[in-house]
């Protein structure tokens, strides 16, 4: 007898551009598990935005932005549940029904709040502080049983466990404990100009970061300026940061292991290599680019496929709000 098939989950922000690294960590982990989830869920969390500093109306053009992105990559509304986080008010309820069972010790752990609230930690809004508890009702509402992320949400998804099996000590068995889905290869693309840091559109460098929607001579330039070492081998290693990141991104390109990256440019300069990564990621990102371009322009139906989305999506999400509220005593 097969197993059931999963429900997924994963949201996206509408921050910043989208670069290569939330490309290959999540986004085409999105594409391929449409087909794969009953049903699949994908969002783009606007409400996790406004936990920094933003625009209103910037804001509203970076969710179409995104949304665009994502449905010229290959996500399909007909073959998956696809919204606007706003839209659907589950997600705040839930939010506020699981900080019943959150402790302030486990925020204050978060490394990414420490991170974006900097020295600053104690202007920081509270709701960059709560930002994982909205994260967990964002994928508890749907009793979601995969999580598809990158490697850096790995914590938040741990305690969105924790919350549903404190949730369910306490009220009784309700919630769905997640697993985390991380991809095998490119879980986390690096700065090519700072292969330490991971790459990023708002802590990272303008050159180390190759947008989806960058010019081909605009990506063959990055690429070609990306940083590596004193050696001449193409492989993996501790002391190769910047190599491995490329090979990683060629591999992700090509849909082969990183170990024929390796022999292919045994006994290649840096040189040729990095033209090849360049060429793989011109030739991996020029449909989606060619596509967001038919898209992006036509505001009024990308609003309408989020429309249609989040209907769905507070069908799914309605009785499980009601069984947690009916479990608190409400």
């Amino acid at each position: 007898m097969n197993p059931p098939a999963p429900i997924i989950f994963s949201g996206i922000q509408p921050t910043g551009r989208k670069h290569l690294g939330n490309y290959i960590g999540a986004i085409r982990q999105y594409v391929e598990g449409q087909d794969r989830g009953d049903p699949a869920i994908f969002c783009v969390v606007d409400l996790h935005s406004i936990s920094v500093a933003y625009d209103p109306a910037d804001l509203r053009e970076r969710v179409l932005d995104t949304a665009a992105i994502l449905l010229a990559a290959g996500l399909d509304p007909e073959r998956c549940v696809f919204f606007r986080q706003s839209d659907v008010a589950a997600h705040t309820e839930m939010t506020w029904l699981l900080s019943a069972v959150t402790s302030h010790g486990d925020l204050n752990r978060m490394t990414q709040f420490k991170e974006k609230s900097g020295s600053a930690r104690d202007l920081a809004s509270a709701a960059l502080f709560y930002y994982p508890v909205l994260m967990a009702a964002d994928v508890l509402a749907y009793r979601a049983t995969e999580v598809p992320v990158g490697d850096d949400q790995r914590q938040h998804v741990e305690l969105m466990r924790e919350v549903a099996r404190r949730f369910n000590e306490r009220f009784g068995e309700t919630l769905v404990v997640p697993d985390l889905v991380i991809p095998e290869i490119g879980a986390r693309i690096m700065d090519l100009q700072e292969p330490a840091t991971k790459m990023s559109t708002t802590g990272g460098t303008e050159s180390g970061t190759v947008l989806v929607l960058d010019e081909p001579d605009v990506i063959r330039k990055k690429l070609g300026s990306a940083v590596t070492d004193s050696g001449r081998e193409v492989r993996r290693a501790p002391d190769k940061a910047g190599i491995t990141n490329l090979i990683d991104i060629l591999a992700v390109a090509r849909g082969v292991d990183q170990t024929a990256i390796e022999a292919e440019f045994e006994g290649a300069g840096y040189g040729d290599f990095k033209q090849a990564v360049a060429e793989g990621v011109v030739e991996l990102l020029a449909p989606v680019q060619a596509r967001y371009a038919e898209l992006r322009g036509d505001a009024a139906g990308l609003e309408r496929v989020l429309a249609v989305g989040a209907e769905k999506a507070r069908a799914i999400a309605a009785p499980v709000v009601a069984d947690v509220r009916d479990r608190m005593g409400f």
